[in-house]
């Protein structure tokens, strides 16, 4: 039995972080949908909208069986989950966490609306970024994180 100490622990918190970040922003979200129908300008350039999306990312795999998406998600989510509680190295923990949390996120979207809730819309003049959601915010994240090349994440360990 894996006892949950440092790393992993990093990663679990991370993990629980992320989906609960996600899913009490979509539920604002969802509550307040009528309003955010046509979109509801915050700032020059970020609009907070509703919008259900079947696809994947950008809109990929859009039409195809809701769950087909969901079995997908869940066997990476089973892989990251490895991979978290493996590691020994507390950045590669909070990645892992902040990807998983963030997959299962909309992994429940998908169960529960068969389509993920997006609210984040950025723009310059027309130009629209797709929308999208905090569990996107932190897939993104975490993989920036894991492409920080290990020198850099392993220096605090071995530098005096």
């Amino acid at each position: 039995m894996h006892s949950f100490k440092g790393e992993p622990a990093i990663g679990v918190l991370a993990a629980l972080t992320s989906f609960a970040v996600d899913q009490v922003t979509k539920a604002i979200v969802v509550s307040n949908a009528t309003a955010l129908n046509a979109g509801v300008s915050v700032v020059p350039g970020f609009n907070l909208t509703f919008h259900r999306n079947d696809g994947v990312t950008f809109g990929l795999l859009g039409g195809a069986p809701w769950w087909s998406l969901v079995v997908l998600a869940l066997a990476v989510c089973a892989w990251l989950a490895i991979m978290m509680l493996r590691t020994r190295n507390r950045i590669e923990a909070i990645a892992y966490g902040s990807i998983l949390g963030g997959a299962l996120g909309n992994v429940i979207d998908r169960v529960r609306f068969r389509a993920v809730t997006d609210f984040l819309d950025f723009y310059v003049g027309s130009a629209h970024w797709p929308a999208f959601n905090m569990a996107d915010f932190f897939v993104v994240g975490g993989v920036g994180l894991l492409l920080i090349p290990t020198k850099f994440l392993n220096r605090s360990r071995t530098d005096p």
